[in-house]
Order: structure tokens, then sequence, then C-alpha cells
């Protein structure tokens, strides 16, 4: 059995045998299958930091709720298709709590995850207007959202907002709004891969825009209150999570509970409309489906085609799980804490090894630390960068898939490696600039 660092030429065996040619390429899940690959040949155990897979424990008081829906015999049967009563509720009173939001239980569709949510925008919201169905990416971005609009041949925008913070927001998406059909602008915040948080001030710009041009936003909250530098997670009281829901009604929000309540196995999630939205008519939706008002047009030709709703008992767990956040029984964030305490460890020992953090700052402030950050080292473009982490047993995402522009760069994540890891880390990470022949700086 080989030991680290794996050769240049085992890597390429590996690679040749799942026909990945050029690594920076690999979507999240090939690279997955690369690293299962290299484990079994060589019995060397990954340091994990590619997946964004939750790594602390569903609290039991969801687990609770859903065991007694299955007891009550809820598998049987089938959920009402955009949601159950109890957690439509539970989602509007949580919006008010944690958001400041006023969006009614009618109004929230539940979904089997974001990655729904965002297909159903697509699919409805997208196509609302037959004139104009552009999708504008803020980048870096999830990947997946991006395929998603591809298979349905919609027309793509994006730009990397590195260079675009604050001020500079606006003319950007003024330039690219007034000239290319725009009819969805879609963004995370806090920002899958980079941990950027947008600021108030870019999002009454996202809003502004949305208005003048007549846009969806669709924001993606799937990691909900984990910009850690302030405490979002007092009921009824500020700081309120960040939204650009109080700067335009024309928002969908998706909300996800696969990390922010550790549920991601159980594919609950949920699209907050704002209410506005839900009862607005748009003609054209009748050359997808029945329905000429949104809200019914997401339901029936969106959650209906894809799924007929999400697992009946789950959503359950999510409703308990909000109902005890809303009530102050349950400090949700307080589990989920452990990412940002590792981000800190983590980008210093990245930091002693010569890496830099690739997007390091919102506005004159250092990121977050959270569940996602971004390193670079200078000399090395992604493809080789991410070589040498495979190279060396440590797991992560290229930036190139990501929508990231003119750098180089890979996306870690904090979730899964164990802090008592932190050690061989440090030592694979010597053994990485070992490899290094030259290095410009």
């Amino acid at each position: 059995m080989p030991g680290i660092p794996f050769s240049n030429d085992y890597l390429d065996v590996t690679l040749s045998q799942t026909q990945i040619l050029k690594v920076s390429n690999a979507s999240i899940r090939e690279v997955v299958t690369i690293i299962k690959n290299l484990e079994e040949r060589s019995g060397v155990d990954f340091i994990r930091m590619d997946m964004g897979i939750p790594g602390v424990p569903t609290p039991e008081l969801g687990i609770q709720a859903e065991m007694e829906a299955l007891r009550q015999g809820k598998p049987a049967e089938y959920g009402q298709m955009d949601g159950i009563p109890e957690l439509k509720k539970e989602v509007s009173r949580f919006a008010k709590q944690f958001m400041n939001i006023d969006v009614s239980a009618r109004s929230c569709l539940v979904t089997a995850g974001s990655m729904m949510g965002a297909m159903i925008s697509f699919m409805v919201a997208a196509k609302r207007q037959r004139s104009r169905q552009g999708v504008l990416f803020i980048d870096p971005g999830f990947p997946v959202q991006k395929k998603q609009a591809m298979v349905l041949n919609l027309p793509i925008v994006s730009f990397d907002i590195f260079e675009f913070r604050g001020k500079k927001l606006q003319a950007k998406l003024e330039e690219l709004c007034a000239r290319h059909g725009i009819s969805l602008i879609i963004y995370s915040n806090p920002n899958n891969p980079t941990w950027v948080c947008l600021s108030e001030e870019e999002l009454k710009v996202i809003g502004k825009v949305a208005d003048k041009y007549d846009i969806i936003v669709v924001e993606d909250l799937a990691y909900f209150g984990m910009d850690f530098r302030k405490n979002y997670g007092v009921p009824g009281k500020k700081p309120f999570q960040p939204t650009v829901a109080n700067y335009t009604p024309n928002y969908l929000i998706l909300f996800s509970s696969s990390k922010v309540f550790s549920y991601a196995g159980q594919r609950v999630g949920v699209m907050m409309v704002s209410d506005e939205l839900f009862d607005r008519e748009y003609p054209d939706l009748k050359l997808i489906g029945d329905n000429i008002r949104l809200g019914p047009a997401l339901i029936q030709d969106g959650v209906y085609i894809l799924s007929a709703g999400a697992s009946h008992t789950a959503q359950y767990g999510l409703a308990g799980l909000l109902k005890a956040s809303s009530d102050g029984v349950f400090k949700f964030l307080e589990p989920i804490k452990v990412y940002g305490e590792k981000a800190v460890a983590m980008k210093k020992i990245f930091l002693s090894h010569g890496f830099r953090i690739l997007y390091d700052k919102d506005g004159e402030e250092d990121i977050a630390d959270g569940f996602y950050f971004t390193v670079t080292l200078p000399g090395l473009d992604s493809d080789e960068l991410l070589r040498r982490f495979f190279r060396c047993g440590l797991g992560a995402i290229s930036m190139d898939i990501m929508g990231c522009r003119g750098k180089s760069g890979v996306r870690i994540s904090t979730a899964k490696i164990d802090k008592r890891q932190f050690p061989e880390l440090d030592r694979r990470l010597k053994i990485f600039v070992g490899l290094i022949d030259e290095l410009v700086y």
C-alpha cells in the first residue's frame, strides 16, 4: 500500500478509472468518487473537507417529533402537497421571530430540500413571462443550481461578486439586468462556497434593482443564521437574519433544514413566497399549466410535478424544531457554532503553511468563520492545487466549478473534520508544501 504523498502516476491511474481528465472540472459528487477510489486502493483515510455534510447530530426533539408521527401511522398517508398545516404555521412564525418579516402560512411551501425549491423557481417563476427567462447568478455559487437552469434551457448570466461589493454592486446589476432579459436573481447568504455575507446595503440594492426590472429574487438561506459574528438566534429580538424581503416584495426565500438543524437526510425544506407575489397574475404561466397566479402555479406546476410533496413524517420533525426555536426552548444556533470554532483553527493551520484566504473580506471586515472558507496558494492553479490535495490525502472542491473568475483556489468545508484531526491536517499540509518545486509570491 502506498503512503502519503501518492505519486502523480498513482493519482492518474485512479483518475483514468473515473474518466476524469481535469480534477478542477470535477463536480462535487465526482470528487467524492475520486476520494473513495483512492481510499479503497490505498488504505489511506482522507481528511474530508469536500462535502458539506452536517457534522453534528440531529437535535433529539426533532427526532422525537418525527417518531411520534411514525407511531401515529403517518407514513401510510400522503401529506398535504404544499406542506402539512402544522409546519406551514411554524415556518410563518419562524420567519417573524428570526427574520422579522410577515409571510402567511399559505405562502410557505414545503419542498424536498432547498434544491427542489431552486428547481421549482426555475421551472415556474423564471417562465412567468415568455419574453424574458434569464437567470442571473451572483457567483461564486452552488454549481448544481446552475445545472438545474441549464437542463431547463434557461439563459444564464453570472458575475463574480469579489470585485463588486458595496456600492459597486448596483452598477453591475443594472448593467446586466438592463440588457439580458433577466427573470430571476439567485444567490446564497451566507454564501456557499465563499462564506461571503451580503450587507444590508447590498441587499437593499438587490431589492431596488428587482423592483425596477420586475425581477424575482431567489434568496437561498441554506445556512440560516450561521454568520456567527452576530447572534441571529434570539426569537423576536434584533439582530434578525438579513434578507432581501425587507427591501422588495419580489422574493422567494429557500430555507433548508439540512445544515441549521442537521436534518439533511430527511430532505425537507421550505420555499417562502411573499404574499404579494403569491397572488400576482402572469398570463404567460398558462403556457406551462392551468394557473396564472404565481403561488398556485408553484404548487401545481412545480411541487406536484416534481415530488407531490415532501416526506410526511419529516415535516413533523421540522415543525417541532421550528416551534421549539420560536418558543425560545431550543437555541438552534448553539450546537452548530462548532463550525465557526473549527474554521478559526483550520484557517490558522492553512495560513501557517503559506496559504491565503481567497475570499477574505466583507467590506472592511474579515470574512465570518463558519461552514466553509476558501483558500489559494500563489503559483498554483486550481487544478494543480486540487491534485496535490488528493496526493496528500486531503479532500476539497475546486472553485473553478463554482463561478470563481480569474482566481484559483479550493473550497474547504469545516463540517466533517474532527478537531482531533487537526494535527494530522497540519502534518499533511507540511507534506503538501514539500511537493511544491517553486512558488511565485
